[in-house]
């Protein structure tokens, strides 16, 4: 019932509050403008972020554990780094290697305040960390690409990982996800095609980062590490999924991974595919929920259905890798 007062209370906060962050957008001039490699054909008022940060601290800070909240200060302090980080990115722009810096810095932060990996029992769980938060974070930030995209993969993932928090008794995770779930519910009310509002590098950045976080907050104590690493990984299968595909295509072509924009991502090839933004925004939302699912069934698996099941969803990537490159290559400028 926490969970679902505190998921509830986040996204009445961000029904509420995105209408006068959206207004505050369009007095400030923080704008998205359209261009040749952006699909929308008018202006979009950015800091949809905003919105969504602020609807999951106030509703956390006010409806949550208080001694649960202690716990989590590195997390806080790294989520907001993110996120203010991307709102100057939204408001005056921000390279690409100082994004990849804050991001390094707001790792650091994380592994050390505690929150780490805890798989070798090494530095390589360090090292671990400081890949996985930086990839998620820049994977959510690259999954911004169409409307209602990111914020509705994040709500997928952040559902699931309530569900496994809840399934394990993990109150501190299961807030954490619950929350964020809410707020991305709320925002995707303004965010859906055709999207009113975006959420930009503020909200993008802070997703992954906070995800990211939860992903490695989870515990399973009575499973193996042969097995749990797999559970974060397939809950966020879809950005995982997305920023591969996009590396592997941009390095083909000789492109620079990061900077270098494009139509390339698997929503642009999704939609070439149906002839709609829509469609291919629904079937990342089913591919999420496929990944969620058999996380759920990785928790009660034995070592042997786990390796089964990794091979196969590897080999099911591999086959969607090359067919996508092959059949929908898509574009990059």
């Amino acid at each position: 019932m926490n969970y679902v007062l505190m998921g509830t209370v986040a996204l009445l906060l961000a029904v509420g509050g995105t209408p006068l962050i959206r207004r505050l957008a369009l007095q400030t001039g923080v704008i998205d403008m359209p261009a040749a490699r952006k699909l929308h054909g008018s202006p979009v008022p950015l800091l949809g972020g905003a919105a969504i940060y602020l609807a999951f601290i106030v509703a956390l800070i006010f409806f949550g554990d208080r001694a649960y909240i202690n716990e989590v200060v590195g997390i806080f302090v790294g989520a907001s780094l993110m996120s203010l980080m991307g709102l100057w990115d939204d408001a005056w722009g921000l390279g690409s290697y100082v994004k990849l810096a804050g991001q390094v810095v707001a790792a650091a932060v994380l592994i050390y305040s505690g929150v780490r990996v805890q798989l070798f029992g090494n530095w390589l769980d360090v090292a671990l960390t400081f890949f996985w938060v930086v990839a998620i974070t820049n994977a959510f930030n690259l999954l911004d690409n169409m409307d209602g995209l990111s914020g509705g993969i994040a709500m997928i993932a952040a559902v699931f990982f309530t569900l496994l928090a809840a399934l394990s008794d993990q109150y501190l995770v299961g807030a954490l996800a619950a929350t964020l779930a809410g707020a991305c519910a709320g925002f995707l009310f303004y965010n859906w095609n055709p999207a009113r509002i975006f959420m930009g590098d503020a909200g993008s950045l802070f997703l992954g980062f906070l995800l990211a976080a939860v992903g490695i907050k989870l515990r399973f104590p009575s499973s193996s590490n042969t097995i749990t690493w797999m559970i974060p990984v397939l809950v966020l299968i879809l950005p995982i999924f997305d920023t591969t595909l996009v590396f592997i295509s941009r390095l083909r072509r000789g492109k620079n991974p990061l900077t270098t924009p494009g139509k390339d991502h698997v929503s642009h090839r999704l939609a070439q595919m149906t002839g709609s933004r829509r469609e291919a925004v629904l079937i990342c939302y089913l591919i999420a929920c496929a990944g969620g699912i058999a996380a759920v069934f990785l928790t009660q698996a034995t070592p042997l259905e786990a390796a089964l099941l990794g091979g196969v969803i590897a080999l099911v990537t591999i086959f969607a890798v090359w067919w996508l490159e092959t059949h929908y290559p898509g574009k990059t400028q």
